[in-house]
């Protein structure tokens, strides 16, 4: 595998951790900002609703412009939106800055994935998704629990400014080791390259990472109290058993890349009847310690399986807009997770018990498992999408990939 994708898993390493550290820190971002826990709770909403704005919009918007300049530009984007958060003077500064931070969130994943599976042979490029998000994935492991600490002993603020480092070292790594191939996207502007998504086999891809991932989040948001209330542990011991997700999902991860480069649609079809049935065993298997534990690294595994499969298939659905495509995808995977946990949340609030998220979560599998079966049906009956090929990711590989080949 080319060098370029560790340039591309250190940047993921870097949003990752942002991403998710803000829920560690809360308590101490409230005492310092002197707001309550509710408020400081809106400043992870900020980064995810920076997502969802700057995914689509960035990435349309640089269509025209070299990938590798586009990558550089994002991930810069990324260092001076935690700058500002590191020295942001009052909560509404800091507000603003979670949203600068989560703008490239979404264009730099995508961009980023159809960069990746240039690089590489057809057969390989599922893989090479794959190890771009195992950034993503290992900062769950070691990222987040790490940056919380420093965040805890040494001040939150400490905590963005170790993230902005991580951030610059990603722009050098990607400088340095992303080919000068001037590679740009199509030419069809702006409104060319949205008139890419008006596609129902598209928005069906879209609609089954929102239903899929959605489920994982309406356990996820509520495992704490799941571990604690449900299977014993103590409240300490919960940061490690989040680390064993991590573990979870980056076996998953590089389980999902490899078996799709196999069959993308048996990846994910697979992926999801396991995510049900984990999600469904959740009240059994939170009834003892040593299940439970079982229990998270099993749902981060089940759940990181389809996250390939699903990012080929949208941009395989929108060809002519890959980036585009696979920067939507990260929307929809934020959308899944303000709607995974709003509708756990609804569970637990009718007093249905504490694992009752994972049992509705359940439930969004199986609807992601019919979304994805419609989808299919979908190819079967209508028209080969616009290039001419099945797997449309796979029709155009670099000159220079040629050299990295041999």
């Amino acid at each position: 595998m080319p060098l370029a994708l560790l340039a591309l898993a250190v940047g993921a390493f870097g949003i990752g951790t942002t991403e998710f550290v803000m829920m560690g820190l809360l308590p101490d971002v409230a005492d310092d900002l002197h707001i309550s826990i509710p408020s400081a709770g809106h400043l992870v909403s900020a980064y995810a609703l920076g997502v969802v704005i700057g995914a689509p919009l960035l990435a349309a918007a640089t269509a025209r412009v070299s990938r590798r300049k586009v990558l550089i530009g994002l991930m810069l984007l990324f260092v001076a939106g935690n700058v500002l958060s590191a020295f942001a003077p009052d909560y509404h500064w800091l507000l603003a800055a979670r949203f600068l931070s989560g703008l490239p969130h979404g264009a730099f994943f995508g961009v980023g994935a159809v960069v990746a599976t240039n690089l590489v042979a057809p057969e390989r490029k599922a893989r090479s998704v794959s190890l771009m998000f195992l950034g993503l994935t290992v900062a769950n492991v070691v990222g987040v629990p790490v940056a919380t600490l420093m965040g805890q002993h040494m001040g939150w603020r400490s905590t963005f400014l170790g993230v902005s480092v991580i951030g610059l070292l990603a722009v050098v790594s990607l400088a340095l080791l992303v080919p000068r191939d001037g590679t740009h996207g199509p030419a069809a502007g702006l409104r060319g390259e949205l008139a890419a998504l008006r596609s129902l086999p598209v928005w069906l891809a879209l609609g089954t990472t929102v239903a899929g991932f959605g489920a994982l989040f309406a356990a996820y948001s509520y495992i704490t109290p799941m571990l604690t209330d449900a299977a014993g542990y103590a409240d300490s011991s919960v940061t490690l058993l989040l680390a064993l997700f991590g573990v979870g999902a980056t076996a998953g991860n590089l389980l999902g890349g490899r078996l799709a480069d196999r069959s993308m649609r048996g990846t994910l079809f697979g992926g999801l009847v396991s995510l049900a049935a984990v999600l469904a065993l959740f009240p059994v298997l939170m009834a003892t310690a040593w299940s439970a534990a079982l229990a998270v690294v099993l749902l981060g595994t089940a759940a990181f399986v389809t996250s390939s499969p699903l990012l080929l298939m949208v941009m395989e659905k929108a060809s002519s807009a890959p980036s585009l495509a696979s920067s939507a995808n990260q929307a929809a995977f934020n959308l899944a997770n303000a709607g995974g946990a709003w509708i756990g949340g609804l569970a637990l609030a009718a007093g249905l018990g504490v694992t009752s998220p994972a049992v509705v979560g359940a439930g969004l599998a199986v609807l992601g498992l019919g979304v994805a079966g419609v989808a299919y049906v979908v190819d079967k009956r209508g028209p080969v999408p616009a290039g001419g090929r099945e797997r449309v990711v796979a029709s155009h590989v670099p000159e220079h990939a040629e050299s990295v080949h041999h």
